[in-house]
């Protein structure tokens, strides 16, 4: 069986239908890594991937990514009973790419949705790829040599404005990452390199910094940029982490929704 797509938005995101055989014989594997570079997301609609094949299929894409203590399928869940570290998920609610921790931030997430939430709890993607492209080319010269500080412990102050200092502590260990503001791909593409993790851009007034920050987060995340999936149990969405950013739309932590994460291993360092 082949691959039959249909684009979702113009500029973002593309669903994919084939059956569980086909994307688990790893044939069409490069088809849908080249896929997923031009159009950020991919969607498989309802293919119901249990735990296993969801590590299989995403080993056919490139090299498995563990997570921090070892999982290889991570529970995306705010319930404390099923994630001890949900606490940690609750950044996951503003734009961000995985990996600004990381010289060589992940390639890709696979998540799989087992448990809804009855109201929210839909994913946004952005493409930053496209974002960048459209940017005028004063802006482009401009932004070319700038350096951006990042951080885990920003994240915070997004939901909880007054942590305690054993928290913000816990956080800071770690650590701090400077990165471009814009990041040449070794294809020659660029990206932004923006979200909730970045707070400070080296050499600028700490005012005209933060304005540009949330300037091109308001760019990167206009309409014809981005991608809301409403989801179906058994829905498996890809996204290519280099050239987007993602959030996840409010939703009650008791409603047990639950998604079921793996992810691919970067190939390629931040420059």
């Amino acid at each position: 069986m082949s691959l039959a797509t249909r684009d979702l938005t113009p500029r973002i995101a593309t669903e994919v239908r084939a059956d569980k055989r086909t994307l688990l014989d790893g044939a069409h594997a490069g088809e849908l890594r080249e896929l997923l570079e031009q159009r950020g997301v991919l969607v498989l609609p309802e293919i119901h991937f249990s735990d296993e094949e969801q590590v299989a299929f995403t080993e056919t894409l490139g090299t498995l990514a563990p997570e921090m203590a070892g999982e290889v399928v991570y529970k995306v869940t705010l319930d404390q009973r099923a994630n001890a570290r949900s606490d940690y998920l609750k950044g996951s609610m503003y734009w961000h790419l995985d990996g600004t921790m990381n010289k060589v931030p992940i390639l890709a997430s696979i998540l799989s949705a087992k448990v809804l939430s009855p109201t929210g709890g839909q994913t946004e993607f952005c493409n930053t790829y496209a974002a960048y492209d459209d940017l005028p080319e004063d802006d482009k010269a401009a932004f070319a040599q700038l350096r951006v500080m990042h951080s885990a412990w920003n994240t915070i102050f997004y939901y909880d404005p007054e942590p305690s200092s054993a928290k913000l502590r816990e956080m800071m260990r770690i650590g701090d990452s400077e990165l471009p503001l814009v990041w040449t791909h070794r294809s020659g593409r660029k990206s932004l390199v923006i979200g909730c993790t970045a707070y400070d851009v080296i050499g600028m007034d700490r005012r005209e910094g933060t304005a540009l920050l949330v300037r091109l987060r308001e760019w990167a995340t206009r309409p014809q940029f981005v991608y809301r999936h409403e989801w179906r149990v058994g829905d498996t969405v890809i996204w290519d982490n280099t050239g987007t950013m993602h959030r996840a739309t409010p939703y009650d932590p008791a409603s047990g929704r639950m998604m079921h994460r793996t992810k691919l291993q970067g190939e390629e360092p931040f420059a």
